[in-house]
């Protein structure tokens, strides 16, 4: 509404009537129609003034009073559009930045340093503090500094060439990070922004709009970050309502209809879960999203450029080319959340961002992304201009590939990209009773795998040992590191059960407590009250596993030592009371014994002081107050020849899954890749990783517990046919074992 102002000041005319401040604001009767200044600048002094005071009724008569008018008028726009009154329509280049909020910033952005970037960055600063130095001195330092400054680069080489997962993640989060704004004005020849999702929302979270490339016109979708906070809070850090994907699928359906390409960028932490959004079926819009996007006809590119987060960044992403920025990251679900939820605590955020493989590159070897565009040292923000023709050439040349599709090929490209990721080969037909189970959990699996490893030694040690048990200094140190960590994990599972404070206090009370003196009921009462509420939140399904393994553990081996130390304690008492002629004869039978041949059985003098000894070792144990239960004969017989072809048969087909899993995977070229490796460098960082990667793949194809339960139905038939089960067992045991091995 246009408004204009009039303010009517009178002279001291009106004398005896008691109004001290005879100001009158009014306002013009026209202006309650829609009409403009030069309407009412048109009107009569008469029709301008249709209320008047009763007070000026005769003044206008008199000589002797004066009457001042002043009229301000604020002029108002023709109308409410953001473009200007005169067009150019002759504009070559650029974009129209009247229908963009995205402007330059006023200042540029302070530098940010990443917390491993710290140590490089006081390097930087010492050789530019030393080159200052030199430059007042007057001295010639330049080789010196020279070689400091290759040193520097080699350095910064080497930091960003061997960054962990959390650190690309801290790169893909680097408030500096170019937008996908920025990106699309830096790649496009003209760039329109388009708004609104028909039904009255406008998300600025997600930009859509038509550029052209080299003269072909695509359509943008991206989630759009802000520049400062300021932007941020706008943008509502990228997490878009329903409103944002709908206006996306607007763009879609607009794209498919005139056969545009379509190129989406991805850059959220994921789609924004607030109360109202769920109200408004945010899980619907990105449902919807992902199952249109599977029905369009026309090629489509996506671009990961910060971090993707959960269906947030799927509801763009299906597409028949996914690229990913050397540094961008791609999750189901963040590090700090998966921590949190495994570890219960986010301080293990990078041992989750390395188990979750969100990084380029892991998504690259698991055929995920179809390729990795590179990043200038120093990520993205050191040079966007260049980042951003990198994501242009990969465009341009994917583009290429697509366009030569008919609309059929290209929603069957899509399609079978999809199928194929999660291992399903077009053409090979699908087992219907193959039984697929999941992975198993790798929950602490490495620390856990290294202690299972070493108590299993400790435990071989302890049964095996002869003498009393002596642990020696790796068994002590193995045990030592397995109560150092079950500690380390005791403390952190206290600070998340909040009993942290509750136990401090505890120890401090008790700390004061003579040991001769007992414990009062109230102190009993408040340890016994925290023990109950630890050993609740510990019984809860799924929770601290890894603590609850190396408790496990660690009793494990506590009683196995125990039980150690009471057999030597009975064997010195039985060696005590054991006579010397009884000895003597055990000796001598030994030797008889050791003197039959193999195969052939003891003669009749021989089994009767057998029969004499073994009187008296029951006297004796009699006398120790031990209950004899029996005695049983001990038989060591080899396998028939039909069991050992059975297994041999079982072994052969264990064989043969493993190379037909190996030849339906393609790993040949990988596992020569691997042995090449290996004898070129006997032991690395990558040749584990290849080593692990390959591992995975066999496991994933791999119908393990169909083979196992062969191997139980052969030890089933083996054990019930047979008598020497023992003996079966053994060689079915292998086959286990074989299996286990492969499965670890």
């Amino acid at each position: 509404m246009k408004m204009i102002t009039m303010s009517l000041m009178c002279g001291n005319y009106i004398s005896g009537r008691g109004l001290e401040d005879p100001a009158i604001d009014l306002i013009h009767p026209c202006l309650g129609k829609d009409h403009l200044a030069n309407y009412f600048l048109g009107c009569s002094s008469k029709s301008a003034f249709i209320i008047w005071p009763k007070y000026l009724s005769g003044s206008r008569n008199r000589k002797d009073q004066k009457f001042h008018v002043v009229a301000k008028i604020i002029k108002g726009k023709k109308h409410d559009y953001p473009w200007p009154d005169k067009m150019d329509p002759n504009i070559s280049s650029g974009y129209l930045t009247y229908l963009s909020h995205f402007k330059p910033l006023a200042e540029k952005p302070k530098p940010v340093t990443l917390d491993f970037e710290k140590p490089l960055v006081d390097l930087e600063k010492k050789i530019i503090e030393v080159r200052r130095m030199a430059d007042d001195t007057g001295l010639d330092f330049s080789n010196q500094i020279g070689a400091l400054e290759s040193k520097y680069q080699q350095a910064l080489k080497d930091l960003y060439k061997h960054l962990t997962p959390i650190q690309r993640l801290m790169i893909a989060r680097h408030p500096n990070r170019p937008t996908v704004l920025d990106h699309i004005l830096n790649i496009t020849d003209k760039w329109l922004e388009l708004h609104g999702d028909r039904a009255g929302y406008d998300d600025p979270a997600i930009v859509t709009g038509i550029g052209s490339i080299d003269g072909k016109s695509y359509i943008f979708i991206g989630h759009q970050k802000g520049r400062n906070t300021k932007e941020n809070i706008a943008r509502n850090f990228a997490m878009p309502t329903p409103h944002g994907y709908r206006k996306a699928l607007r763009m879609m359906k607009y794209a498919d209809h005139h056969q545009f390409p379509i190129i989406t960028f991805v850059d959220t932490p994921g789609a924004f879960a607030d109360l109202k959004s769920e109200e408004l079926g945010q899980g619907e819009a990105i449902a919807k999203n992902l199952r249109t996007m599977f029905g369009l006809k026309v090629p489509i590119i996506t671009v990961v450029t910060g971090e993707g987060g959960s269906g947030g960044a799927l509801a763009i992403a299906c597409a028949n080319k996914l690229f990913m920025l050397e540094n961008s990251a791609f999750y189901v679900a963040s590090p700090e959340a998966c921590a949190a939820i495994l570890w219960k605590s986010s301080k293990s955020s990078p041992k989750a961002a390395e188990k979750l493989k969100i990084t380029a590159q892991e998504h690259y070897r698991l055929g995920i992304a179809d390729g990795v565009i590179p990043e200038p040292l120093g990520g993205a923000h050191a040079d966007p201009t260049w980042t951003s023709q990198q994501i242009k050439l990969a465009i341009t040349q994917a583009m290429e590939e697509l366009t030569k599709m008919d609309a059929e090929e290209l929603l069957h490209h899509r399609h079978l990209k999809f199928r194929s990721t999660g291992g399903y080969q077009e053409g090979i037909p699908v087992e219907p009773e193959r039984k697929r189970n999941m992975k198993p959990s790798e929950v602490n699996s490495t620390k856990i795998s290294d202690i299972e490893s070493e108590l299993q030694s400790l435990e071989k040690k302890i049964l095996e040992a002869k003498g009393p048990v002596e642990l020696d200094s790796l068994t002590k140190e193995a045990l030592q590191k397995l109560v150092k960590e079950a500690d380390q994990e005791i403390t952190e599972a206290l600070i998340s059960m909040d009993l942290a404070e509750k136990v401090q206090s505890a120890k401090m009370e008790l700390s004061k407590v003579s040991s001769n003196q007992p414990l009062n009921s109230n102190l009993k009462e408040k340890v016994d009250k925290i023990v109950k509420e630890m050993k609740t939140k510990m019984s809860q399904p799924a929770a601290y596993l890894g603590l609850k393994q190396k408790l496990q553990k660690l009793d494990n081996a506590n009683r196995l030592i125990e039980m150690k130390l009471k057999q030597e304690e009975l064997k010195q008492e039985l060696n005590q009371k054991l006579g010397d002629d009884t000895k003597a004869k055990m000796e001598n039978l030994k030797v008889a014994l050791a003197k039959v041949p193999k195969g052939e059985s003891p003669n009749k003098e021989l089994v009767e002081k057998a029969m004499e000894v073994m009187k008296e070792l029951e006297e004796v144990l009699k006398s120790a107050n031990l209950e004899i239960v029996g005695v049983v004969e001990r038989s060591v017989v080899s396998p028939p020849p039909d069991v050992k072809e059975k297994i041999t048969e079982l072994r052969n087909e264990i064989m043969s899954e493993i190379d037909r899993v190996v030849n339906e995977e393609g790993l040949k070229g990988q596992i020569k890749e691997l042995e090449n490796e290996i004898a070129r460098v006997s032991n690395s960082e990558d040749v584990q990783k290849m080593e692990e990667g390959i591992k995975e793949r066999i496991l994933a194809a791999l119908d393990v517990k169909a083979l196992k339960e062969k191997i139980e139905r052969l030890r089933e038939e083996l054990g019930s046919s047979s008598k020497d089960v023992y003996e079966n067992k053994i060689g079915v045991g292998i086959l286990i074992q074989e299996l286990e091995s492969l499965r670890k």
